[in-house]
């Protein structure tokens, strides 16, 4: 993997560099699936935020398949895997206590998601 240096960062703000890989990778989840954030807590980096963490959602789009930071920042290679638009519903996040119209779409690799029944 190369170095970022700062005589590359203007060529990456001005291409818009991406994360994406054209890798075959099988998709787990389809558009309209409900999901389940898996409850765990890596002691390395995560892009799983903690208060998404055991919540249900729903998959929305499917943005295609990217290297997970998860592993390449400890040099575990790519591990590329589909990246999901999840919806959580404000209630389904903080309670009784949210706006019922509410909801926030955060965006989640595979490998943090298992299925779920619509409840």
């Amino acid at each position: 993997m190369p170095v970022l240096t700062a005589d590359f960062v203007p060529i990456l703000v001005k291409t818009g560099a991406s994360a994406r890989v054209d890798v075959e990778q099988t998709t787990r989840f389809n558009t309209g699936d409900w999901v389940r954030v898996k409850n765990i807590n890596p002691t390395t980096h995560t892009r799983m935020p903690r208060y998404v963490r055991g919540k249900r959602g729903c998959i929305k789009l499917d943005h295609g398949v990217f290297i997970t930071p998860d592993t390449v920042a400890h040099g575990l290679g790519e591990h590329p895997q589909h990246l999901y638009s999840v919806s959580f519903s404000a209630v389904e996040l903080w309670g009784d206590a949210a706006p019922a119209q509410d909801s926030l779409r955060i965006d989640l690799w595979d490998d943090y998601l298992e299925a779920a029944e619509h409840e």
